[in-house]
């Protein structure tokens, strides 16, 4: 069953152009001029029931334009959108009973009362059985471990307790679908796999379908088997995680460790030699030019090899490719169509 399909979705916003200077700033109040702004420009999407997906790009890229119009918050300019077999922004308080959503930086929870509070609250908005949501309570808090800390103010929780106090009172109502935007952002290292921790087990446990956005690599490499990758509105890459790193990994992080000092003029051919210390060294290699193999086996033969590591680069980097490249497209593409016939 599909979770969510999309076609040809399209979300376009008029603003206001502000005219410089006082008479200008008048002039506007009774003539206004307006811009046009194509927050999301055609999305085609189809998303299975139980999937776990990234949905990713840079700041102004349309993520959360897309996410309000699969909501219902927004309403599309053209195409269609049905999430669960509901048109959002037609049927969004059916629709809600089905889903949950997170947003990083807008918490729901209160913020002067206990987790518990909360969900008694969620119990009674949603409508649910009391006995069933003492149930479905307590085994979201035992899969998210937040146990010790119900029954304290949310102003004073940590950051990663009150998001997983969060992401519990999100699923009180059993939704098929969990929208999940930046929810590990200012977390540190061991909150942030806690929550990750979390999601993937609700994720095991219910069949419950992940719609993820997020700024943080380790988010999608950790969770994601897909991966759909969106700038200027529009979806510029839709694949598994792996094909993302395979079709944009030119190169390879090479750590050695030799048996014996290396010499001040130490190189490699044709690649590059990032850091060299007193026993080992650290090689960028593009496979494109030399392969893998025939860099370690010049290495080896070079002086006794003690450790060896071969790395792909940080996700980071691979994204960062994406983008640079379809930016440069964009220009490109903008430009061509500014010069005059």
């Amino acid at each position: 069953m599909q979770a969510v399909r999309l076609h040809n979705l399209k979300k376009t916003f008029k603003l206001k152009r502000k005219a410089p200077g006082l008479m200008g700033s008048i002039r506007s109040l009774y003539k206004p001029e307006w811009n046009t702004v194509e927050a999301v420009k055609g999305i085609s999407l189809e998303i299975e029931q139980g999937e776990l997906l990234a949905f990713i790009g840079p700041n102004g890229a349309g993520k959360s334009t897309t996410i309000k119009m699969l909501t219902g918050i927004l309403h599309p300019s053209e195409g269609e959108a049905e999430v669960l077999g509901y048109v959002p922004y037609k049927q969004r308080q059916q629709l809600a009973y089905h889903i949950g959503a997170i947003f990083g930086q807008k918490p729901q929870l209160w913020y002067h009362l206990p987790p518990i509070d909360t969900f008694e609250l969620f119990a009674h908005i949603y409508e649910l059985d009391y006995t069933a949501y003492q149930k479905r309570r307590d085994f979201l808090v035992e899969a998210l471990q937040i146990q010790d800390f119900l029954e304290t103010p949310v102003r004073k929780l940590s950051l990663g307790q009150r998001m997983r106090c969060e992401i519990a009172s999100s699923l009180l109502h059993a939704p098929k679908i969990l929208f999940l935007d930046e929810p590990t952002i200012g977390l540190d290292v061991i909150a942030k796999q806690h929550l990750r921790e979390a999601i993937k087990t609700l994720h095991e446990e219910e069949n419950l379908t992940i719609f993820l956005t997020s700024h943080d690599v380790g988010d999608v490499e950790a969770l994601c088997k897909r991966v759909v990758i969106i700038n200027h509105g529009q979806v510029i890459f839709d694949d598994k995680t792996s094909a993302l790193k395979r079709q944009y990994l030119t190169h390879k992080i090479i750590g050695v460790r030799f048996g014996r000092e290396i010499p001040e003029d130490f190189s490699v051919r044709d690649a590059e030699l990032l850091k060299r210390g007193t026993w080992g060294a650290k090689i960028r290699l593009d496979t494109s030019i030399r392969p893998v193999d025939d860099l370690i086996m010049a290495l080896m033969s070079y002086a006794p090899v003690v450790d060896l590591t071969i790395e792909d680069p940080p996700m980071e980097e691979v994204i960062r490719e994406i983008y640079t490249a379809q930016e440069s497209i964009h220009l490109n593409h903008k430009e061509q169509q500014e010069v005059p016939a």
